[in-house]
């Protein structure tokens, strides 16, 4: 008569699955820890250019200007733009945060990327216009793998990106 089958899968073709997966986990991994790393890059290009795009509107529609600084705490400007940057409205053109600006926006840095300026602080007048001329920003990620990014902001405003380092 017919043979009684029990359903289900036995070892053997359960260990073959396992080992199947754990090769191809193995071949992908690499190839998702660049493409974090890339998209990491390309979200803090990102999170520099909107800001800088607020700066700059911050001045247009301000009596004063729009600025972005390096910030650790985002309440004051600091020095060193890899702990991260604020965008404030400069009511009093004093150029410093105190008492009469407000904070619009505070960005962390990333730990495993490098940030540098050629500037301590970026404003923007009542006419879009960089104050002091133009300012780079560039973004360094911390392999060797994936091109640094240069932003240049221009003394007209305008912003461009390159994929290479700030020379």
């Amino acid at each position: 008569m017919y043979a009684l089958r029990t359903k289900g899968f036995t070892l053997i073709e359960l260990m073959v699955t396992i080992a199947v997966l754990a090769i191809l986990l193995a071949i992908a991994f690499p190839s998702f820890q660049g493409s974090m790393r890339s998209n990491r890059l390309a979200t803090t290009t990102n999170e520099v250019l909107a800001s800088v795009a607020l700066a700059r509107s911050e001045g247009l529609r301000s009596r004063g200007h729009g600025a972005i600084c390096p910030s650790a705490d985002g309440l004051t400007c600091g020095v060193d733009w890899n702990e991260g940057w604020i965008v404030w409205s400069d009511t009093d053109d004093s150029s410093a945060v105190d008492g009469d600006e407000f904070v619009v926006r505070y960005v962390q840095g990333h730990p495993r990327l490098a940030v540098s300026g050629s500037a301590d602080s970026l404003a923007f007048d009542a006419r879009g216009r960089a104050v002091g001329g133009a300012v780079t920003i560039g973004l360094k990620p911390d392999d060797k793998e994936t091109p640094a990014r240069c932003i240049s902001i221009t003394a007209t405003g305008q912003t461009k990106v390159k994929k290479e380092a700030c020379t």
